[in-house]
């Protein structure tokens, strides 16, 4: 509730030549100034500005503004550092993934000429986005594999030895010990990541396909069925995708991103709802 009543307080509306004014905060202001030539406009404002909060703050429709506002920023965030990942893949890669969309948009084009209703269609169509987010963090997993060095993985082990070390340092917190001994798990397995790396692109490989089947079936199932049904994302996955350690220096975007989607999720659902 407490954002509902930010929001009230901060609400603002466009005036000519002025641009956008915050109008509680000018009565605010205005019931203030007026106080100090007589104390009555402090309790006079109090009251209505208290009122006036409540009235919005509690108004199912406000809060369905204030929503959709959140959830514009929770998309241009996404947006740009979505972007961020693009940049890190090479042509080719580039190339698949928007093939990828083009038939995820197909389907959902399809789904619209059907009897899917909205419920339906929003399922799939956060379904389809879904497949296109795990195929990016697979490319991304495949750019870090395939541009990682020997230098790199010295880098790794120089990192690797004194972080061993560390965690060894009987004078330290223990918060400490514990964050450097996470730190260091997570850097052996990038090591072994680069030690690992031609199975792991060929599990990345098998994983692209796959997804790239499963969308090719949706459109299949919309175009020929031609009615509507639920697309599954439930895939078993040969990449380890989840630990995070595949993406290297891309893993806090990629971290960023999945908590993004997460709290964007909610907010689909009321609307859908």
């Amino acid at each position: 509730m407490w954002k509902y009543l930010k929001a009230a307080f901060l609400f603002g509306t466009d005036v000519p030549a002025l641009g956008r004014v915050p109008v509680n905060i000018v009565g605010a202001a205005g019931f203030a100034i007026l106080g100090f030539g007589h104390p009555a406009f402090w309790l006079l404002g109090v009251g209505i500005e208290t009122a006036v909060l409540c009235l919005l703050a509690f108004n199912p429709r406000f809060q369905r503004y204030v929503a959709s506002k959140e959830m514009q920023v929770y998309q241009e965030d996404a947006e740009a550092q979505r972007q961020s990942l693009l940049r890190l893949l090479s042509p080719e890669a580039s190339t698949r993934l928007a093939a990828l969309k083009d038939r995820c948009n197909q389907a959902i084009q399809v789904y619209q000429g059907t009897e899917a209703g909205k419920y339906l269609l929003e399922i799939n169509r956060t379904a389809l986005q879904k497949l296109q987010w795990l195929y990016l963090k697979l490319l991304v997993g495949r750019h870090y594999l395939e541009t990682i060095g020997k230098s790199d993985a010295d880098s790794l082990q120089k990192k690797i030895n004194s972080l061993e070390i560390d965690v060894k340092d009987k004078t330290a917190s223990t918060a400490l010990i514990q964050s450097k001994t996470a730190t260091l798990a997570i850097l052996r397995q990038r090591l072994t990541n680069f030690q690992n790396r031609s199975t792991l692109l060929q599990e990345i490989d098998s994983d692209l396909t796959r997804i790239e089947a499963q969308v090719d079936l949706a459109l299949e199932d919309a175009t020929i069925q031609g009615r509507p049904q639920t697309i599954s994302t439930e895939i078993e996955l040969a990449t380890d995708l989840v630990s995070g350690t595949l993406f290297g220096e891309a893993q806090p975007t990629i971290a960023a991103l999945e908590q993004t989607y997460a709290a964007t999720q909610p907010v689909r659902q009321r609307q859908v709802n």
